[in-house]
């Protein structure tokens, strides 16, 4: 079977539809990826997530290392069968909590020493052991070890942290190599740093190249520098990446940043963002977020959106959610999960369709025309 094979098989403008063909199953880019930090999408079932249309999903490296470990996960088989989902996952490296963590870490050329935020024991964390780890949980695809630069950071700094990561980048590729078993079925990501300066940008670019990986990442964005600084940074990083590997965007993000990122040539997502707000009573809909705690919701027997499928959609109304919310009843979260991962598989779908018959700049106008037009009050008879 095909261990990694990206096909792109239309293209507009500068967005792409395609598949990446793993031996798990297929990835139909652009694809958002549910986030599975602890080895569950957070309030929702493997069978739930899978009626979404999810094809992979993301699971965390730091956060299972400490619990239940690596180790425990693997003697279970792996993390596919530890949490009972069998396509495609793909890991994080945990570079992301060298820049959320700083407060619990020390960082060497070695890697970084983490104090675990829920006992304050020591873990050491370096590309080697990050690597292993992901081939313990058996990750599908795994990334590369990195730091994440935070924002904002000075070119010198952005400079230090980048050549950092390319340093790691190198023995992240040698300590994904040295498990030949794992690595003749596993993919290997590599991560674009450089902040928002151009050169740095290249430069990472270039490493990374020389490396070689079976996909690239832009890493270092959805930090807090908003999005317009983000979108002038993806006009020269994307381009900059090979044009037959998969780009993955990583952390993003809210509907509109996931539209500009399409436009601009990025064919992967995670973002914690449709699964945070459904557990704070957000919910998505094609005519912008709704707070579903508000009163206004108490009397509506309207779905949450009435162009969506989903299992809430179909069986609940806004008024019931809006109960369950105000109650703190734990069906609330659960359902209002599935419609908001519904909600980013539905438009990852629009978009593929839209990109499949050219026509993705007028669907990208017309959904953020509606998106940002607001909600739509209960007309009462």
């Amino acid at each position: 079977m095909t261990r990694f094979k990206f096909e792109i098989s239309a293209t507009d403008c500068n967005a792409r539809t395609g598949v990446i063909k793993m031996q798990r199953g297929d990835i139909r880019t652009p694809a958002f990826m549910p986030v599975g930090t602890a080895g569950t999408v957070k309030a929702m079932t493997v069978e739930s997530v899978l009626e979404t249309g999810a094809d992979i999903i993301l699971g965390n490296t730091y956060h299972l290392m400490l619990r239940p470990t690596a180790e425990r996960i693997h003697n279970f088989g792996g993390l596919h069968q530890f949490m009972n989902w069998q396509k495609p996952i793909l890991t994080d490296s945990g570079g992301y909590q060298v820049m959320s963590l700083a407060k619990l870490r020390k960082m060497t050329e070695e890697g970084v020493a983490f104090q675990s935020h829920i006992d304050g024991s020591k873990h050491m964390l370096s590309p080697e052991r990050s690597s292993e780890i992901q081939r313990l949980l058996g990750s599908d695809i795994v990334m590369a070890f990195d730091e994440c630069t935070p924002f904002p950071a000075t070119e010198a700094e952005a400079a230090k942290s980048m050549e950092l990561s390319m340093r790691w980048a190198k023995r992240s590729r040698d300590g994904f190599d040295s498990g030949q078993e794992h690595a003749g079925r596993s993919a290997l990501f590599g991560i674009q740093q450089g902040s928002m300066f151009k050169c740095l940008r290249q430069q990472s670019t270039e490493n990374l190249l020389d490396i070689g990986f079976d996909g690239y990442a832009i890493g270092g964005l959805a930090v807090g520098e908003g999005q317009e600084i983000m979108f002038n940074t993806l006009d020269y990083a994307t381009p900059m990446l090979p044009e037959d590997k998969p780009r993955y965007l990583m952390g993003v993000g809210k509907p509109d940043d996931i539209i500009g990122a399409v436009l601009r040539g990025v064919d992967m997502f995670d973002c914690v963002l449709p699964t945070r707000s459904a557990r704070t009573g957000q919910a998505f809909t094609s005519r912008g977020p709704i707070n579903m705690k508000n009163a206004r919701h108490k009397d509506d027997t309207r779905p949450i959106d009435e162009n969506c499928s989903c299992q809430t959609c179909r069986d609940y109304s806004r008024g019931y959610l809006n109960h369950l919310i105000r109650c703190d009843e734990i069906l609330g979260p659960m359902l209002m999960s599935i419609h908001n991962i519904t909600f980013y598989q539905n438009l990852m779908q629009g978009l593929r369709d839209a990109i499949s018959a050219g026509v993705v700049q007028k669907f990208a106008a017309d959904f953020l025309a509606k998106y940002r037009g607001g909600d739509v009050p209960e007309i009462k008879a």
